[in-house]
């Protein structure tokens, strides 16, 4: 994984509650064995008329966002099915921050461990952003080693993270990375145990 610690960025302003996985990476892309490649299919059916074309009105077809790094939705982004591909699309598009009032569980955990920042905010400070997104172009930067997301008015909004999920973020360690920190420790353990 890529480390992360400060994002700075248009944010893209996603004013829907509920969006769930399916919304965010359609079971027909599901076949790819890869972690790439879902970034193209990212709210496909939202972004995309059924002959192909672009739905002008969409945020995401906008050129204004189409570099964006942070995503800013309303309450419970990520509901439905446990899909890992929802994340791995989010990041494929370029998405390294996804900002809600709440998160479904499981998808907040995917998010941790595919490199992707989940930040939650109150419901008031989302809509605040939001509309100030919608209203025109706003940049904010995310400091994860601080905790703060502040936007280009000079607001800051201070966030909470787990310790561990900060330490994986900041340092680029997916779960098989941290396993090998202890590679030595693990060596030791296995040349002194006893086989039965």
């Amino acid at each position: 994984m890529e480390p992360i610690n400060i994002v700075k960025s248009v944010i893209t302003p996603l004013d829907r509650k509920n969006v769930d996985t399916d919304q965010i990476i359609s079971k027909e892309f599901l076949k790819r064995i890869e972690r790439t490649g879902f970034g193209q299919y990212l709210f496909y059916h939202w972004r995309f008329e059924a002959d192909g074309n672009e739905i002008k009105d969409f945020v995401l077809n906008k050129p204004e966002f189409k570099n964006s790094k942070i995503l800013v939705a309303q309450d419970n982004f990520g509901c439905g099915s446990s899909r890992e591909h929802a994340p791995w699309a989010i990041l494929d598009y370029g998405f390294n921050v996804v900002i809600a009032p709440s998160f479904a569980d499981i998808f907040h955990n995917n998010c941790f461990k595919n490199g992707i920042l989940p930040i939650k905010l109150a419901e008031a400070e989302c809509d605040e952003i939001l509309a100030k997104g919608l209203e025109k172009t706003y940049t904010m930067e995310v400091n994860l080693e601080a905790q703060t997301v502040t936007g280009e008015d000079d607001v800051v909004y201070k966030f909470n993270i787990d310790p561990y999920y900060k330490e994986t973020l900041l340092n680029g360690l997916d779960e098989i990375a941290l396993t090998f920190k202890y590679e030595e420790q693990i060596a030791a353990y296995e040349a002194n145990r006893i086989a039965f």
